[in-house]
This record gives C-alpha cells, structure tokens and sequence, in this order.
C-alpha cells in the first residue's frame, strides 16, 4: 500500500468533503406552486415628472429616442404604464426674474418648478407649458402603442392654494387648496385631461387628484409642488370631480389616493370605505410604498380585496445611498409590494436622474449624456421577464418572486440574494413539467442581465443553480403546468 499518497492526498479529500459541507449548507429550497395564482401583471412602469420634464427639452432627437427605447423596448425595461403629472406652477413673484430658479429648484433642482396651464381664476389656458413632458409622452405612445397613461396632480395651482405657493402650507400639515376654489381645481384637472384627448389623441386612464395628501411634508416655499388634504377634504372634492369627469364624455377614472406611506393609505382607504358613497366614484385605487411593512401590505391587501377595486403600487423608491445594495434592496421591495400586497402594477418615481439611486438611467438631465445604471438591470429581471399579462404565482421564500406565462407555458422565478453568503437554490417544480432546458439571467455589481448556461431539471423535479451574494438571478423555465 502506498501510504504516502494517502498521507499526501488526505487533506485534499478533507477540504472538499468540507466544501461540499458548506455548499450543503447553503442550499435554500424553494418551492413553486403554479397552480396557486394571485394578481395578473397589468404593467410596469413609472412617473414622467420630473425627468421628462428635463430629457423632453435635450435638443438631441436621437438620445431621446434611444432613452424612449431603452425604457418601453420588451427585450429591455419593458414599461408600459407613465404618469403624466399635471402641473400646478409656482407664484411668479417667487422667482427673482423670470426663467431664474426658484425655491423648488434650490431644493431639489430646476427639474422639480413643473409648468401650470393657467395662471390666474379669468386667465386663458396656455398649452405652450410643459413641452418637455408632453414630448416624452407623445414619443411613448408612438414607439409604444399599448401604453396605459394615468394624469396625476401634485398641487393646484398657486392662485387656488391658502398659501399662495404650490410647495405647500404653513404648517405643512394644513390643507392648502382653499374651499372656494374646489369646483376650479376640479374644472382645471378635467379641462387638461379633455385638451390631452382631443389634440393629442391621448386618453387618460385615470385621474388622480392627489398625491401624498397625508404627509406634513408639503410645506410653503418647500422643494417641490405638493399639497396637504384631510381625508374629509379628499371624500369632498371626489365628490366633485366624479360628476363632472362623467359630463366630460371622456372615459377617464377617478384613481385615489396615491399616499407616501401604508400607515396613511390604509388611514383614507378606512374613511373611504366609512363614507359609504365615495367608493362608488372612484375607478381605481393607488398608493406608494416607501414606508411599508409586510404586516401593512397584508392589511392592504385584505382592504383592497374589500373594495374590488383595480389596484396599483403607483410610486416608490429607496432613501439609502449603498450602491448596489440599494438597487438590490428596492427589488426586494418590488417582491414584497408584489407577494403580500398583490397590485396589479408596480410603478417607479424616477426613470431618468442624477446618481444611482432614484432612477434607472444615470444623467445630469443638461448636458444630454446617459447611461444605464445598476439599477436598470436589476429592474429589467422583472420587468422584462414577468411580462404584461403574467400571472404571480405561490412561492414560499420571501426573496424569490415567480409569476406564470398567460399560457402556461414558461415559468418565470426571480431570486435575489442579499445574505452575504453564496447560495445554491433548489426550485422544487413538481408542480411543472419542464419540457426543455430553462434560460439563466444573472445581474451583479459587474454583470448585466447577463445569460449563464441553461439548467435542467433533475430526475426528482427540481431545478438548481448557483446564486452569488449581491445578486439578481432570473430563471425562465418552459413547459406545462400538471395538473
């Protein structure tokens, strides 16, 4: 017996036994439940404001043609569902001059001072305004035929507010469109939308009358339009506006009510549904998600399910500055929003904006120079993968979102994996014939979105494969679901 080879060979033999140890270890087992279906994907998508209010004035017909690509193209973001927000403009007299900046501008830069269409109670509409934004959307509908546009407002304009200013009150916490103009503001909202159909050709989905409402942050000469409402003031000028989009001829829906947290959308759904009468009026219900708890979504949920009302995660973001992390995070927050809430859209605040954070494409938003950011593909695992008309479907580990083909014919699961460790996921597919090999898209800090080799499933059923830590990984498996 040649003893030395052994004695030379027996730590080799040790290290892997103890490799294969830890890979064991960090196996996560998930299993997937097509048959078990939740919500139907309406969209994805995000708000025009602030950026297209930027991009849609670049003298650069051919950069905003390949940002419009990048954002609706279906082997790219895959978006489908825009904001048009409808501007209130700020009191000329809060400027130094006229085209010089503002206090919006000196808060969150000269993207935030969005355009009104009228300037006093007798003025006549301008439709001049807002060209950057219109352009954008018009370039949208053209390149992307099916898209689903909503009007939403973040402040009437400054001649309807107490404070004279678009910005907010003083206290923030106090309503700032002033009793007597609640007929005007209505008029002033259906006159824009009706202006949109018959000169663009564009009809708005939904009209959303508010936006974070609850928030005591909208305050006089603050950062950004945006306008405190009671509950009571809310259920008040639905009642107004209702009637008179249905005088209007167009097909537009009231949407409500768009807060900045779960805490204060599970607060107005409550007073809506104790009214008794305003749900009626209202077509759609919307809310953001920056603060939100699991324990809050599940309550939306059972709320939601209450009203039988269409339902979108209409806006939201992430306040951390960790890079890629943050990226990464904002998905887990997607997966969250999307498996215990259940809306039917989940929506972003920015798409164009300066830094890694806010939006899906880096730029300044002036000098016309773009590039897509981590967050792009991070974004892209759902949005172009989990397509319109998918199906989420049951998976029982929180960092993992799959969702059905309209067909039944390929199975979609996205995983991230923010533990810190190297993990092996294990797809339990019982519940699924594979009848192929399923494609493999992974995003790190350095790949992007980027195809690995198929993977097979097993003789037992399941599917594995290696999911790094930081990572977004998509697998697209065909097939069939067994009945």
């Amino acid at each position: 017996m040649n003893t030395g080879f052994f004695r030379r060979i027996l730590p080799v033999l040790s290290c892997l036994a103890a490799a294969t140890a830890v890979r064991a270890a960090e196996t996560v087992d998930v299993s997937i439940n097509p048959r078990l279906r939740h919500q139907t994907v309406e969209g994805w998508g995000a708000s025009l404001c602030w950026w297209a209010h930027m991009v849609g004035r670049w003298d650069d017909e051919k950069k905003i043609d390949e940002i419009i690509d990048l954002i609706v193209s279906p082997d790219k973001l895959n978006m489908n569902i825009f904001r048009y927000n409808i501007g209130g403009g700020d009191d000329p007299s809060h400027y130094s001059r006229p085209g010089a900046p503002g206090h919006m501008a000196a808060g969150k830069g000269v993207r935030a001072e969005m355009e009104g269409f009228k300037d006093s109670p007798g003025g006549a509409y301008d439709w001049t305004r807002d060209r950057g934004q219109i352009r954008i959307m018009l370039k949208i509908k053209e390149k992307r035929p099916d898209a689903i546009f909503e009007a939403f407002s973040n402040s009437p304009p400054w001649w309807m507010t107490v404070s004279g200013c678009a910005s907010g009150n003083d206290p923030g916490t106090a309503d700032n469109l002033a009793p007597r103009y609640y007929d005007a503001f209505c008029d002033y909202l259906v006159t824009v939308c009706k202006h949109f159909k018959e000169t663009h050709g564009i009809e708005f989905r939904t009209l959303e009358p508010f936006n974070e409402s609850l928030t005591g942050y909208w305050r006089y000469r603050g950062g950004q339009e945006g306008c405190h409402f009671e509950p009571s003031t809310q259920i008040a000028i639905i009642k107004k506006l209702y009637p008179k989009l249905q005088a209007s001829g167009l097909k537009t829906v009231i949407s409500a009510s768009d807060e900045t947290s779960l805490t204060h959308f599970i607060r107005i759904l409550n007073a809506y549904l104790d009214d008794g009468k305003v749900l009626e009026m209202i077509g759609q219900l919307n809310t953001h998600t920056y603060s939100a708890t699991d324990s809050q979504r599940l309550t939306v949920d059972d709320l939601v399910r209450l009203t039988g009302k269409p339902f979108w995660q209409s806006e939201t973001g992430t306040f951390e500055k960790k890079g890629f992390t943050s990226n990464l995070g904002l998905g887990q927050k997607c997966f969250d929003d999307m498996r215990f809430m259940k809306p039917r859209a989940w929506l972003d605040w920015q798409i164009v904006s300066p830094g890694d954070t806010w939006g899906t494409i880096r730029s300044n938003l002036v000098d016309e120079h773009y590039e897509p950011n981590r967050y792009f593909y991070v974004r892209m695992h759902v949005t172009r993968f989990i397509r319109q008309g998918y199906t989420i479907v049951d998976a029982d580990q929180g960092n993992t979102l799959a969702a059905i083909s309209p067909s039944g014919d390929r199975l979609v699961v996205c995983f991230i994996n923010l533990t810190g460790k190297e993990k092996r996921l294990r797809c339990d597919l019982n519940s699924f014939r594979p009848t192929g090999p399923a494609g493999l898209y992974t995003t790190s800090a350095t790949q992007s979105c980027e195809k690995a080799a198929p993977v097979r499933a097993g003789k037992d059923g399941h599917m594995e494969f290696d999911a790094a830590d930081h990572t977004i990984t998509t697998l697209i498996v065909p097939g069939k679901v067994k009945l």
